[in-house]
């Protein structure tokens, strides 16, 4: 698909201001977006929105379908009816620079909770249709979804690899009997994600409506302990007890010296192809639902994935095998359309990935901070770029650019301001400008690097283990300066111009 030249700006909703410990689909949301449109950005880029675990992940979720209850505003809640002003009283307040997770569910969930007691009791037959009409649209993921988080909350959260055998295997007796059982429960996890959707949607219309479209985000693999694998084991390398035999990650790269194992189970591609890769035609369905534009993350293995054996400590001792290659893509256009997609093609590329990417057209990604190390020829300066790619200034697993930049060595720093004809008081800046004025068809820049904050506006460090995910912007540092600033910058280079007032061509 042909995208048009644009940008804008990378956030994750987690990371929006708000009085309850974590950003949500509120009036915040809202304002994020009017900023977006009196900035002239085009493009709002966001991280995977499903339910996280342990870590708090959006790249680790306990469904590739379901939504993050997190994100539900409670505002709004309250606006609906469903909660009171006094159910909304802190007795302490939350710090609005970070998100503390634990803190945040203790909070939000029995206040979901009354949400739904109240809803079960007040709403009226308008609205209960239109939660038994999410239900029925929604059958084929959520249902299993619901039973899976109403299983861990009876499991008092252990992962389904340790529930009893008969529900851990689904045999059918056991999956009745837990219907039955937890059949409230259930209802509740199903009412949490008709929240979720009601709101979100509402959100991406606003943004459309102002022009501005969504880019959503597919991590390629799924969580061991998700309801994905659960309920879908025979599209996983499972072993007769479903033990994943081979998990992912990725050789040793620019972010570790011992790549990254990331535990995950990995698809067994012969059988997805029998299936004419119907699950993922689905999370294909889900995905266009909740975004204009697809990001595939870790593309590259599509057309070979590093595959570890289960039990290493690292992946050093993994091995490439062959993923799905051009047959996926060709069946997924088959059936759905040539889709939005770009391809996130970053770390070890070769000429066979490079192929599959341009073979169906999508747009790869460049890397600003990753550009100043290896000469004129790296492939990350701006110089060498073709149109059809996206260029960032850094991405969620990057360090903010002033952090980058401030680690920097001596030489590899003079370099920059000279490539960039800037100082280096003006880092974050002149990268968003070297990306702005490129020939790159789209461009995007982390919230952190337009406010020009240091290396504690982190939001990911890859391969550690806690403290990720946590940045959250106050609601005062979305100045009129900064709002000036890159207007400014956008029209300078003519980004934007030519779809001003079209959503979705």
């Amino acid at each position: 698909m042909e995208f048009e030249r644009s940008s804008g700006v990378l956030l994750h909703p987690t990371s929006l201001p708000g009085k309850y410990g974590i950003g949500s689909l509120g009036k915040e949301v809202y304002e994020f977006i009017d900023f977006l449109s009196e900035s002239k950005q085009k493009l709002w880029q966001i991280c995977p929105l499903g339910p996280t675990g342990y870590g708090d992940s959006p790249y680790q979720s306990f469904s590739a379908f379901a939504g993050n209850p997190l994100l539900i505003n409670l505002e709004v809640l309250k606006a609906e009816g469903l909660l009171s002003e006094e159910d909304l009283e802190l007795e302490e307040e939350f710090d609005q620079g970070y998100v503390d997770y634990g803190r945040v569910i203790n909070f939000k969930f029995p206040l979901y909770r009354k949400a739904f007691k109240k809803f079960n009791t007040a709403a009226s037959d308008i609205e209960k249709g239109k939660f038994k009409a999410f239900c029925v649209e929604n059958k084929e993921w959520l249902e299993d979804y619901t039973l899976f988080m109403s299983l861990k909350d009876h499991f008092n959260g252990r992962p389904w690899s340790e529930w009893e055998k008969p529900i851990k295997f689904r045999e059918e007796d056991a999956v009745d009997r837990y219907k039955e059982e937890l059949k409230d429960t259930i209802e509740f996890h199903k009412f949490m994600q008709y929240l979720f959707f009601e709101q979100w949607t509402k959100v991406k219309c606003y943004a459309n409506e102002k022009g501005i479209k969504v880019i959503g985000d597919i991590p390629i693999f799924v969580a061991f302990d998700s309801a994905d694998a659960w309920s879908n084991p025979e599209i996983f390398h499972f072993d007769e007890r479903r033990n994943p035999t081979k998990v992912a990650g990725v050789p040793p790269d620019y972010f570790s010296k011992t790549g990254q194992l990331w535990g995950n189970p990995l698809y067994d591609w012969n059988k997805l192809k029998e299936r004419g890769y119907d699950w993922w035609i689905d999370r294909f369905k889900i995905i266009l639902k909740q975004a204009d534009i697809v990001r595939l993350d870790h593309f590259r293995g599509f057309e070979a994935y590093w595959a570890v054996p289960a039990g290493e400590e690292t992946a050093i001792n993994g091995s490439w095998e062959e993923g799905s290659g051009a047959d996926f893509f060709n069946v997924v256009r088959d059936k759905l359309g040539k889709l939005p997609i770009i391809a996130e093609d970053l770390g070890l590329i070769t000429d066979e990935v490079e192929e599959l990417r341009d073979e169906f057209e999508f747009p790869g990604m460049k890397i600003l901070q990753f550009a100043f190390d290896t000469g004129e020829k790296n492939k990350y300066l701006p110089h060498n770029y073709d149109e059809n790619c996206i260029v960032y200034t850094g991405t969620h697993d990057n360090d903010t650019t002033l952090g980058w930049f401030l680690n920097l060595s001596t030489d590899v720093k003079n370099y920059v301001e000279e490539y960039l004809d800037i100082e280096a008081s003006n880092i974050c800046w002149g990268l968003i400008e070297a990306a702005w004025s490129s020939i790159a068809v789209m461009a995007i820049a982390p919230l952190q690097d337009i406010l020009s904050l240091d290396s504690g506006a982190r939001m990911n460090t890859p391969g550690a283990s806690s403290g990720n995910w946590q940045w959250r912007y106050k609601k005062d540092m979305l100045t009129d300066d900064i709002i000036n600033k890159l207007t400014a910058l956008t029209e300078k280079y003519r980004i934007n111009d030519q779809f001003a007032d079209v959503v979705n061509k």
